[in-house]
């Protein structure tokens, strides 16, 4: 009985976990290579992954990296005669536009739906990482998850990956990671087998109404620069506070979000072009992104607070300037709290920390305890206690 799942539970025995075995879809998009795109959360924590094609041929599957901040990942397979769909460019889509979702929903095997574009850079959905959703009421159902989301040209425009509703099943809000991300990502799972993100060193907002009607049209939509970190790129680009940032590398930015997610798939050391609005003339300046954990990382210690982070003082010119994120175990409560190795804890509860001594001492405090989190140019909060 004491390897029986059911009966171990009565004699207070940790339940045993057994191999699942679950279905998603994907999209091959490099036939000589054998390139299949599917989603992170699809492959997540797979011992063993295989490809069942339209011809009944399952192939196994080699994993060449996993992207969790836009749920991507490539895998590759040896096989002949493989069919592939060509990218597409989703910066040319438009509301109301028709496309064709093609998945394997509920594991029934190979489904086409049809629908429309709702909506484009969707963001907010509560899904960690980088948001520039495009929405559609194609049905997108579980399992679906991976699979392409084609215009009338069969070019792939995005990859599905969400669904909203309330049951977790298709009530006509779908969502797919845009092609162009996609292309972005897969060109640097298959030169590092992972994302290298950088930083620029600015935090930004939205612009307001009131601001955008101050600077005129161009600015209806901009991301309004609100700090610029001290000897970061942006600082020596000359970048300033109030800056509205207008376009970057040409590409309009829609907002404080857009412009995260294009720095956030520009890889480290190529340089970008900002245009933006100050005193109400148009001004371009150029910038290298850096690494994100530019900072020198020293003393690396772990704290009982913050299981499974190892931390260390992160120092710029010899002096400290926060605490830098060294490591975080898999699976472990820093993790599922959302700390990610190169993330950058700048304070306690609103107070600043610039030591790993500091953050011991400010996590000693009892009841709510909430830190301040800075991801390449992102700021958030964290709640480990509230």
């Amino acid at each position: 009985m004491l390897q029986d799942p059911f009966f171990r539970r009565f004699f207070g025995l940790p339940e045993q976990s057994r191999p699942q075995i679950s279905a998603g879809s994907g999209v091959i998009v490099d036939a000589q290579r054998g390139y299949v795109l599917t989603n992170h959360h699809v492959i997540k924590d797979a011992q063993q992954i295989a490809v069942t094609l339209r011809d009944g041929r399952r192939l196994e599957a080699k994993l060449l990296g996993s992207d969790e901040g836009t749920d991507v990942a490539l895998l590759t397979v040896r096989a002949d005669n493989l069919k592939a769909l060509a990218l597409g460019d989703s910066d040319n889509l438009r509301v109301g536009d028709y496309v064709i979702a093609i998945g394997n929903p509920f594991g029934l095997g190979q489904t086409v739906t049809t629908g429309i574009v709702s909506a484009l850079g969707r963001t907010g959905l509560d899904i960690e990482g980088y948001e520039d959703f495009i929405q559609t009421d194609a049905s997108i159902n579980p399992g679906n998850s991976g699979g392409a989301l084609i215009n009338l040209k069969g070019e792939l425009i995005g990859v599905n990956t969400a669904i909203l509703g309330p049951t977790g099943g298709n009530v006509g809000i779908g969502f797919a990671v845009p092609s162009n991300m996609v292309r972005a990502v897969m060109q640097q799972l298959v030169k590092y087998g992972e994302m290298r993100r950088g930083r620029i060193g600015l935090t930004t907002q939205d612009i307001t109404p009131d601001e955008a009607k101050r600077l005129g049209a161009q600015a209806a939509r901009a991301a309004v620069v609100v700090e610029v970190a001290k000897n970061s790129p942006a600082d020596k680009a000359g970048l300033r506070p109030d800056d509205a940032i207008i376009a970057l590398n040409g590409r309009a930015v829609r907002g404080s979000s857009d412009l995260r997610n294009q720095i956030g798939l520009i890889p480290v050391g190529e340089e970008v072009e900002f245009r933006f609005l100050r005193e109400g003339a148009v001004r371009l300046v150029k910038a290298r992104v850096e690494a994100v954990r530019a900072a020198e990382a020293s003393g690396a210690e772990s704290i009982p607070e913050l299981s499974g982070a190892t931390v260390a003082d992160a120092e710029r010119n010899g002096r400290p300037e926060a605490v830098a994120v060294v490591e975080v175990v898999r699976g472990s409560p820093a993790w599922a709290r959302g700390l990610r190795p190169g993330d950058m804890i700048v304070a306690v509860n609103r107070q600043k920390v610039r030591t790993t001594r500091e953050l011991t001492a400010a996590l000693q405090v009892q009841g709510r305890l909430m830190l301040t989190v800075v991801r390449g140019d992102y700021v958030f909060t964290l709640a480990l206690r509230r």
